[in-house]
């Protein structure tokens, strides 16, 4: 997954932040390590680069990204918070409970919970990267749960 810091940082800037160095190492270090990464690799791919920056930054910088739509965050299974780039188009995940495997859907699946939120209570939704927790298929054969639940 790739980036484009200058149109980011035409972005930030208008809307009154700075870009400054910190934050495009860990920009970048998002995009390079691509996925689905933990916080803690964010860290230790900048601290490469950048000895002296402490973690702290980097947790701040990850919300910041976050809050500005730049970056997202999802939940696995084992509670462990993974950021990723955000698309051009929202998207979601499948979380197996059992064996941990991530399916992503897209956002249109979504689509009528969207449209009754607003219709019925007048409530727009902020879905931008939501984890559903489950049973895979895989694991429900190997151990079947009662239908409607994730064991």
């Amino acid at each position: 997954m790739s980036h484009d810091i200058e149109t980011i940082a035409a972005r930030l800037r208008r809307d009154g932040y700075r870009v400054t160095p910190q934050r495009q190492l860990i920009l970048d270090a998002v995009c390079r390590l691509g996925g689905h990464v933990t916080a803690e690799a964010v860290y230790a791919a900048v601290r490469e680069i950048v000895p002296a920056l402490n973690q702290g930054t980097v947790y701040r910088t990850l919300n910041f990204f976050c809050e500005q739509g730049l970056v997202t965050a999802t939940q696995q299974a084992d509670g462990l918070t993974v950021y990723e780039l955000a698309g051009q188009q929202p998207h979601h995940h499948l979380v197996c409970r059992s064996c941990g495997a991530a399916y992503e859907i897209p956002h249109d699946m979504l689509a009528s919970l969207v449209e009754q939120a607003e219709a019925q209570y007048g409530f727009a939704l902020e879905m931008n990267h939501i984890s559903f927790f489950g049973c895979c298929q895989d694991c429900r054969r190997r151990r079947p749960y009662p239908a409607g639940s994730a064991g």
